[in-house]
């Protein structure tokens, strides 16, 4: 008998438990397009690097003719693994090279072209500047992109447009099958104004990147994975969608700016913007430029990174090789003002309620999901509420909790979904945006002390998914030189 009960006990509470998972709510379903999974790694990186590097280092142009001796290429201290300090120092995870400019010079000795570093002083034209850098990121954890510039003002069959995009697309094949798995690939559509005509096969260029690795991302003006914000100031549109409609764009298209830089609601494709800037005036070193204030960083941050894009900064190495000490300080400088501000989340030990929650408050989706630092878990209204009902609140551990960012971060696994939105602190407007997506970053124009921050929704694309929601301090609101 006691044998019975015993195993009676165990099936109750086997069915309880049933019951109990039965009780959580599905996710509901996302709202389309979606980022494929090398876009989401690439998302959550938020800030990578460029390495702009060449014979223009060497003779202080920013575009090279195409001329240039290859005699010139001689930088004697080159130290890749310097490069990734510099990368660390910023918090990149990715970091992408110049492996030939519009010059044509290449920095890997190439089996289709002489003017490469085979022909330089360097290494006694044994060197392979691709190689270090990608065998010093590796061995540092940090993941590879590189940039081969469609135009090539050396190359004797540039304006040929069969030969030359098979050349072309040669490089690329020794790009990719020589140096192992690359996260990104970057293209522009740089063009010289005697070769107008000149096609590039950029279907074909795309076809065959991914048949030679799958899961790299492509950036283009039109993507197909990564898109160009628009222009080179480091800053997002507002708003800033990641989805577009690819057939409305064209590579090398100037009236398509405004298009790149704010993306589409109604876009049918995934495409998520990029915001390339350098560190100093121009992309490859120069003797009389100086790397830009951590302030100034600081604002790109806001604009790029904050507006859910990625940034992508330019740090050149200059003739010896090497990138500048103060560069590397200025990184390191950047990063601990970033760390400063988002370390400490004074929303932490709220008190998290909202409209409504999908399943109720045990369904899975509560409100109190975007205060756990778990990107996914996520709180989702039921849909049921009115469209300009959608809100969530935080009631703060501190009555006086005073601060000057507000965070908030979409599900975008499930798509973007918000359009607009407004935040309140103690019933006062305080900031209103438009769109979210991964990372939306309200800077306030003065610091504010509330007890309670609402953020309410008034217009999305479905139900509104929100990851996280923080509050932070930057000390440079109230003081503006506290990181020049």
């Amino acid at each position: 008998m006691a044998r019975r009960s015993a195993w009676f006990w165990i099936m109750a509470l086997l069915h309880l438990r049933h019951l109990s998972l039965c009780n959580s709510a599905t996710p509901p379903l996302p709202v389309l397009p979606i980022p494929s999974a090398s876009q989401l790694q690439w998302q959550r990186r938020e800030v990578i690097m460029f390495f702009h590097f060449g014979v223009n280092t060497f003779t202080d142009t920013e575009w090279g003719t195409g001329d240039e001796s290859p005699w010139l290429f001689d930088p004697d201290g080159l130290n890749a693994d310097q490069w990734m300090d510099a990368a660390e120092a910023a918090g990149a995870s990715l970091v992408i090279l110049t492996a030939k400019h519009h010059d044509g010079f290449c920095l890997w000795p190439s089996q289709y072209t002489d003017h490469s570093v085979a022909k330089s002083p360097w290494k006694d034209g044994k060197g392979d500047v691709v190689g270090e850098f990608v065998d010093a990121a590796r061995s540092r954890g940090i993941d590879v992109g590189l940039y081969l510039s469609p135009w090539d003002r050396h190359e004797k069959t540039y304006g040929r447009e069969t030969e030359y995009n098979e050349f072309y697309l040669a490089q690329l094949h020794e790009l990719l099958t020589k140096y192992g798995s690359m996260s990104e690939i970057w293209f522009d559509g740089a063009k010289g104004a005697d070769a107008a005509k000149m096609n590039y096969y950029f279907r074909d260029w795309f076809e065959t990147v991914k048949q030679l690795q799958s899961s790299i991302n492509i950036f283009s003006d039109a993507g197909p994975d990564v898109r160009w914000v628009g222009d080179e100031t480091g800053g997002a549109g507002d708003p800033c969608w990641s989805t577009v409609n690819r057939t409305k764009l064209r590579i090398g298209d100037a009236s398509l700016i405004s298009y790149l830089k704010t993306g589409d609601p109604h876009g049918t494709d995934w495409v998520p913007a990029e915001c390339d800037v350098s560190i100093r005036p121009g992309w490859f070193w120069h003797k009389n430029e100086t790397a830009k204030s951590v302030s100034q960083l600081l604002e790109i941050y806001y604009n790029s990174v904050g507006r859910n894009c990625v940034l992508l900064l330019n740090v050149p190495p200059n003739p010896t090789g090497l990138v500048s000490g103060d560069d590397t300080q200025r990184l390191k400088d950047f990063r601990a003002a970033i760390a400063r501000i988002f370390s400490n989340d004074l929303a932490t030990g709220s008190a998290a309620t909202a409209s409504s929650e999908r399943g109720g408050p045990d369904g899975g989706f509560a409100a109190a999901n975007v205060l756990d630092s778990d990107d996914q878990t996520f709180w989702a209204a039921d849909g049921s509420d009115q469209e300009d009902e959608h809100w969530i609140e935080l009631a703060l551990p501190e009555a006086n909790t005073s601060f000057n960012v507000v965070r908030i971060q979409e599900v975008i696994a499930l798509g973007q979904r918000i359009m607009e939105h407004e935040v309140y602190a103690d019933e006062e407007l305080v900031a209103k945006g438009t769109t979210v997506g991964y990372k939306r970053l309200h800077r306030l124009t003065t610091s504010v002390t509330a007890a309670r921050v609402k953020i309410r929704i008034t217009k999305s694309r479905g139900t509104p998914l929100l990851s996280a929601m923080g509050l932070h301090y930057d000390p440079s609101v109230d003081s503006p030189g506290e990181f020049n």
